[in-house]
């Protein structure tokens, strides 16, 4: 099968991340919840991977990185805990579900929302509206993907937290995309929410959440935490206050080695912006096909999706999926995305692309795509 749907999820993993999982699943108890050997040998696999992710995300204190189950755990977290009733929170045009449905969810309880209508592929544009909806009145909270789950847009979320701290707004970025990716400081202004399975080649059921200095989080769930348990309350102090209940250590052991495996990569895990460009410009010359490409450098990574004219992008990716050919059809759980885009009709085939792939991989979708 030639994979590339990592957009989704990385399927090829460093072989280090299962023989971690598998150590744990044999040498683990629950962290915090005795002082025997297995429940000292998880704690150490939390400590670990809290430290692996302040090494990669430049953070000086690893209790401000926060274990969790996925990027939409550490989204419902910040969310809940930043958005308020009778505010508005100002989000991007390109927000996955993991971002709308949260705050459709909180709209009965007075939260309201602002899209920001972003163009594709303009930044500077992007920034211009951001800065515009940050002025007005009742502002509690800002959210921008780093990159578009559909296109690879690159926001310029930076920016964006510049205006955002300037005017006293918390901000939360969606770094699903771009994490292992895209350099993160984890101190800097933004809250950060990310997945463990995708750019940090992880397994599925990790996450994390960074949270910079100086931005009081409360907690989304309430439990045990293996310590002041005579409390009825959750612990005032990082890591605890926003994780209850008991750790996937596996799970947590296996994110840590793909942090270390990234690590490794000397800073450049990634297969480079040349296969980016190469997937899309060959694709861009199949009749029928429109390729939504950046003409900037530096404006799109990881992902470039396409339509073809007159066919259901599901049946275009069902029919490649019948060639071994994984891709991903349909809306991507991202309708604002493909309204902004006007893809909203029939959606787009998505290609997502790792550090595992090659042009050959993208010459053989290409053949197939010809097929078609």
């Amino acid at each position: 099968m030639i994979y590339l749907d990592n957009a989704a999820t990385t399927l090829k993993k460093p072989p280090e991340v299962a023989r971690a999982m598998q150590q744990a699943l044999e040498s683990c108890g629950g962290a915090g919840r005795g002082g025997h050997q297995a429940a000292v040998a998880a704690e150490n696999i939390l400590y670990q991977c809290r430290q692996d992710a302040a090494d990669i995300f430049h953070m000086e204190n690893p209790e401000r990185v926060i274990l969790t189950c996925n990027a939409t755990h550490a989204l419902n977290i910040a969310i809940h805990a930043l958005a308020k009733p009778g505010y508005r929170t100002v989000i991007s045009g390109f927000e996955h579900n993991a971002v709308y449905r949260p705050l459709m969810a909180l709209h009965a309880g007075g939260v309201q929302t602002t899209v920001v209508p972003t163009p594709l592929f303009e930044p500077e544009m992007a920034l211009h509206l951001f800065e515009e909806a940050l002025s007005k009145d009742n502002v509690c909270l800002a959210v921008c993907i780093h990159v578009s789950n559909v296109f690879g847009y690159i926001l310029p979320v930076e920016r964006i937290a510049e205006i955002c701290r300037s005017k006293g707004i918390p901000m939360i970025v969606d770094a699903s995309q771009s994490a292992g990716i895209l350099p993160i400081r984890g101190d800097s202004y933004p809250v950060w929410c990310m997945p463990g399975h995708k750019g940090l080649y992880g397994p599925q059921g990790t996450g994390l959440l960074l949270v910079p200095p100086g931005m009081p989080l409360e907690p989304f769930m309430h439990g045990g935490t293996g310590g002041n348990s005579q409390s009825t309350e959750m612990p005032a102090f990082l890591p605890d206050r926003l994780e209850a209940g008991t750790h996937n250590a596996p799970g947590i052991a296996g994110l840590s080695a793909g942090i270390r495996h990234v690590l490794k990569q000397n800073g450049n895990p990634w297969p480079g912006l040349p296969l980016l460009q190469q997937a899309a410009n060959m694709l861009s010359v199949i009749p029928g096909l429109r390729v939504f490409s950046s003409p900037r450098l530096f404006c799109q990574t990881g992902v470039v999706s396409f339509v073809r004219m007159g066919m259901e992008s599901e049946m275009v990716s069902g029919l490649l999926g019948e060639q071994g050919i994984a891709v991903r059809g349909g809306m991507h759980c991202a309708p604002l995305a493909h309204k902004t885009a006007e893809t909203d009709k029939h959606g787009t085939v998505r290609v997502g692309l790792s550090q595992y792939n090659t042009l050959k991989d993208i010459q053989l979708l290409v053949k197939a795509l010809r097929r078609i």
